[in-house]
């Protein structure tokens, strides 16, 4: 049994953004390449890696004996069906943003898919290993309920606010896994997966807190790709003003938030949501220092004292989330704000994140780098057009969408470069810490932590 610490908002996996559904849909769905467990892209519905044939197109050849668990062979019109219904959804998926480029996907045989792409592409293969691909025949009333995939697990039964339980596809392509059933409870508090680990209820949980590191049976953890920020709405409100916003970064003591609330298991963000050892970082780039009397003067500069700033957030989607959010709103209250912190539960945090009539002058989000390169997190959180963006820079913009397509790597990054200078000079975010993925582990449970943070249970086994 694995405690995570939100339950899915749905099973549809094309419709959200959230780290609840894809902890269950992994082992359910499957995508075209996969990653091994250092971040290394491989094929998995694909035989092989993808063919670039030249600047804008891409073929897939499709593995053969592949089947769905309704007994549907795979082929590549099930993997057409697959992007296209995504493409069709538009704004209606939270995914939207991952697959702009592709202008066309088409089956050339049974085995193999042409993509096509608006312009160069450098990193499409990444994008292969997101997209789930689902049996388009299924796609009706509850489908969103009763998932069906190529995947090693098949769902069994999803009792709302308790707990999915997937059993094991014995006809799996890649070999039954060792794991018979396995059982997701939602559990957004920490103490309490923690007293289900202690217990023997579960044999993996979530998030664990550093502070229970040594009493958990057994504590596993890996260098993260996640990165908790405050978006700051640059358009309206107190935080339109640079100097409310230069101010909120000075106002944050982030070492001694890595080492109270993380002890010691986070580092502090270098000015931008991108890890050292990803494409595009910037090392030029210096975190706000903490300085609360400069907070203060540029806030009466802006006359923005005893301002009231909205700030949502959600609690136990991710590791001291809420501890975080509330930490960091206490220290714009020191410096003379008014922050009112609103939390919510995660699906209508998410409809608040991804909308933007309802976009709060500040809003929670831990970013992770699922592609392993910038254009997801740049496109998302950065770009004006990204739907988790709260910034109207037409530089920014161009400098995103240009990268995105750039072949030549020092250019790309150079543009990813005035990116993350542009939104850190102007503050775009209240830049935080960047932290590792912590779990809780029984003493039978086999298995190490992967980099992706995914939960792949047929890399699981139980020993004993």
């Amino acid at each position: 049994m694995i405690a995570i610490g939100s339950e899915p908002s749905t099973l549809d996996p094309h419709l959200r953004d959230d780290g609840g559904e894809r902890a269950v849909n992994d082992n359910i769905y499957e995508t075209l390449l996969s990653r091994d467990a250092a971040g290394q892209l491989q094929p998995s519905l694909a035989a092989e890696m993808p063919v670039q044939v030249d600047d804008t197109t891409w073929e897939v050849t499709i593995r053969d004996g592949v089947s769905f668990t309704n007994g549907n062979p795979l082929d590549a019109a099930a993997v057409v069906a697959s992007f296209e219904r995504l493409i069709a959804l538009g704004d209606e998926s939270e995914q939207s943003g991952f697959f702009g480029s592709i202008a066309a996907v088409e089956a050339v045989d049974d085995t193999t898919v042409r993509f096509t792409t608006s312009g160069p592409d450098p990193i499409l293969p990444a994008k292969l290993y997101w997209l789930k691909v689902i049996d388009a025949t299924e796609v009706a009333e509850g489908f969103d309920e009763n998932p069906v995939g190529t995947g090693p697990y098949v769902f069994e039964s999803w009792e709302r606010g308790s707990s999915v339980v997937l059993t094991r596809n014995a006809d799996y392509w890649g070999g039954a896994p060792p794991i018979e059933k396995v059982t997701y409870r939602f559990i957004e508090e920490s103490g309490t997966r923690l007293s289900g680990l202690l217990s023997g209820e579960f044999d993996l949980i979530t998030n664990l807190s550093p502070d229970d590191a040594g009493v958990a049976p057994r504590a596993l953890s890996v260098v993260g790709l996640e990165h908790p920020i405050m978006i700051l709405s640059t358009i309206d409100g107190p935080t339109a003003d640079v100097r409310v916003r230069q101010a909120m970064n000075y106002a944050i003591d982030k070492e001694a938030l890595a080492e109270s609330l993380f002890g010691g298991r986070a580092i502090v963000d270098q000015c931008q949501i991108l890890s050292s050892t990803v494409f595009g970082f910037n090392p030029d780039l210096e975190p706000y220092e903490y300085n609360p009397d400069r907070a203060r003067e540029l806030i009466a500069e802006a006359g923005a004292e005893g301002a009231v700033i909205d700030v949502v957030g959600e609690s136990g989607r991710w590791l001291k989330d809420r501890e975080l959010i509330e930490a960091v709103a206490n220290y714009w209250t020191e410096v003379g704000l008014a922050p009112n912190v609103q939390i919510f539960e995660f699906g209508e945090y998410l409809n608040r994140l991804f909308d933007r009539e309802t976009r709060a002058p500040a809003i929670f989000v831990s970013s992770s780098n699922d592609l392993l390169d910038p254009s997801r997190q740049l496109g998302t959180y950065y770009s004006p057009d990204g739907i988790g963006s709260s910034n109207q820079d037409e530089e920014m913009r161009v400098w995103v969408a240009d990268a995105a397509v750039e072949t030549d790597t020092a250019v790309r990054e150079d543009l990813y470069h005035q990116a993350t200078a542009r939104a850190c000079e102007d503050a775009y975010f209240a830049f935080l810490l960047n932290i590792e993925d912590s779990y809780g582990a029984s003493e039978r449970l086999v298995w190490e932590p992967r980099v992706d943070a995914r939960l792949l249970v047929k890399e699981m086994s139980l020993s004993g």
